[in-house]
């Protein structure tokens, strides 16, 4: 089961969403008619306000994955320097 994965673009998420939002149809037929699943259009809802904004929720997310990222990375750099640490250590008894 092989399927390639489409991939859209911001606008188009956008656009979506504000079309779920406005539009006096369910968001299931949204869906349908742009040939999407319900499912990624209630993702794309959680992440963009009606004006097509990032919500508040959205951004949080954002800087948090961006923090961990940080995070792991600084904690790789204390790791090698505990190593070095203990390497040098070594050396000079």
């Amino acid at each position: 089961m092989s399927g390639t994965r489409t991939k859209y673009d911001e606008e188009f998420k956008r656009n979506a969403v504000k079309l779920s939002r406005t539009s006096p149809k369910s968001t299931a037929q949204v869906a349908r008619d742009l040939g999407i699943h319900v499912e990624m259009l209630y993702t794309w809802r959680r992440k963009y306000t009606s004006k097509g904004e990032k919500s508040a929720q959205a951004v949080a997310d954002e800087e948090t994955k961006q923090l961990l990222k940080e995070n792991a990375r600084l904690r790789m750099e204390v790791d090698m320097l505990k190593k070095a640490t203990a390497y040098f250590a070594s050396l000079h008894k």
